[in-house]
């Protein structure tokens, strides 16, 4: 049954008409599919694949504006159908539709070509919104249980729902842009009918894409709204190495070790940050 219900449609939204086998797929369906007196065994069994592929087509492209404004609308639908051939669904909730997402550029770049950098990147950015937006948040540590253990012994833990990006393009500029654009445009919803696929927009004008640049983001919520910020390298490199399992101590002495600025006050400048990200509730109890 699962079978049949991943396998992609044909050209005209139906079920393909012979199975992997080569057997007529009204022939397979027989097999374990009652027929009734409206419909056949292969109608019916029809119904469930073209309604898996219209739902979850229709929450990848949902779910990712910025990756579909870098390939386009129509090779968007055709990457996304032959990723969701290679990965199906294997979870009780369409949000983890694009978790595997990013392997899969990687591992087909052809579908991103050329411009397979800036789309990983975007992809990465996109599904650390969809964790910001509704990983699990663990208690927060505040300052004053941060303080009463020594640096050199103090471990923090990052909550499950913040990602920390490096990225070789300005993808959240980007992607603002696209849906500053598109907010008077907003896709119809009927395109969640049983009837019909994501539908193409009408051409728009194209927003221009991001040059290459270093970028460092940290995505993340706060009081149930999704933010993302840029970082400091050194801001980054602290919170990387909190999120590996280093001391604090150590985490702070490796980030200002590759530092070029010399002109900080690093004492005050850490304080602040920690002040700030306690304050964000970023920080939780590591998992022992």
């Amino acid at each position: 049954m699962a079978s049949a219900v991943f396998r992609p449609l044909t050209a005209r939204d139906r079920m393909q008409p012979r199975w992997s086998d080569g057997r007529s797929a009204r022939t397979v369906a027989n097999e374990f599919i009652k027929p009734n007196d409206r419909l056949s065994s292969f109608e019916r069994l029809e119904i469930y694949n073209r309604v898996y592929w219209f739902r979850v087509l229709d929450c990848l492209y949902d779910d990712y504006p910025g990756l579909r404004a870098i390939v386009g609308e129509k090779k968007f639908l055709r990457l996304a159908t032959a990723y969701l051939a290679k990965y199906p669904s294997v979870s009780f909730t369409l949000r983890n539709l694009g978790q595997r997402l990013e392997q899969f550029l990687r591992e087909e770049p052809s579908w991103t070509a050329p411009n397979e950098i800036l789309a990983l990147d975007m992809a990465r950015f996109e599904w650390a919104q969809v964790i910001a937006f509704d990983n699990a948040e663990k208690p927060r540590l505040t300052m004053d249980e941060i303080s009463n253990t020594p640096p050199g012994r103090l471990r923090i833990g990052l909550q499950p729902y913040l990602s920390l990006l490096e990225l070789n393009y300005a993808v959240d500029r980007f992607l603002l842009a696209i849906k500053k654009r598109e907010a008077d445009t907003l896709r119809d919803e009927a395109s969640n009918t049983f009837e019909s696929m994501p539908h193409l927009q009408r051409r728009k004008r194209p927003v221009r894409r991001p040059k290459q640049e270093q970028v460092r983001l940290v995505v993340h919520r706060h009081d149930n709204l999704l933010y993302y910020k840029r970082l400091e390298p050194e801001a980054f490199a602290i919170l990387r190495g909190l999120q590996q399992g280093k001391s604090v101590e150590k985490a702070c002495a490796a980030a200002l070790a590759n530092s070029k600025r010399r002109d900080v006050d690093w004492v005050s400048q850490i304080q602040e940050w920690f002040h700030d990200w306690s304050a964000l509730g970023w920080f939780c109890s590591r998992a022992r």
